[in-house]
């Protein structure tokens, strides 16, 4: 869900334009919101409905907003972003669910701050890009990375963009987080 419409810029709706479209390529459902206005939140009640989801992001972009959208009748804090910070303002200070009028039940979540890798090998982060998991066992070696090996299918789909640039360059980024120096490093 991208949520704030409302607070674009034309700029940043063209950037909202290319998001939109990396995720709908590779097979992610996207609906586009302004709880505020209104925009986009019945799809989001009727995919939440007699479900259990939870709600995650940044601190500010709008969930506990977008929960009340949903059913006003649950009342959830909010508070305008921080025009000094241009930050939020941490209202939802720890996970809580609530049931939905409609049926189902949302956890709405503080904002995160930080993301990390936990119990992850480099070999395993690509199972969590289905794009790039899609198209591994085309690879010459089975052991492929997918950085600087030979034979890669991935770096080829890339190249012949059939891939998202910017999603390969988030993979890349993930494998660099688990250097020899990370806390998080498994074996």
């Amino acid at each position: 869900v991208f949520n704030k419409l409302d607070d674009l810029s034309d700029k940043e709706l063209e950037l909202l334009a290319d998001y939109k479209d990396t995720y709908d390529r590779i097979g992610y459902r996207t609906i586009i919101t302004s709880a505020v206005q209104g925009i986009g939140v019945g799809e989001v009640k009727e995919l939440l409905k007699d479900r259990t989801t939870l709600l995650a992001g940044h601190s500010g972009v709008g969930k506990s907003t977008l929960v009340n959208a949903i059913d006003p009748t649950l009342d959830l804090h909010t508070a305008e972003v921080s025009r000094a910070t241009s930050k939020g303002q941490h209202t939802t200070t720890y996970a809580e669910m609530f049931p939905l009028r409609e049926g189902g039940f949302v956890i709405d979540t503080p904002g995160v701050k930080g993301f990390g890798l936990v119990d992850l090998e480099a070999a395993d982060i690509v199972d969590q890009f289905p794009e790039l998991f899609a198209l591994k066992g085309e690879c010459r070696f089975q052991n492929c990375l997918h950085k600087q090996e030979p034979g890669c299918a991935v770096r080829r789909a890339v190249e012949e963009d059939r891939i998202p640039a910017t999603r390969y360059a988030s993979y890349l980024e993930m494998l660099a987080d688990l250097d020899e120096e990370s806390p998080y490093r498994v074996g």
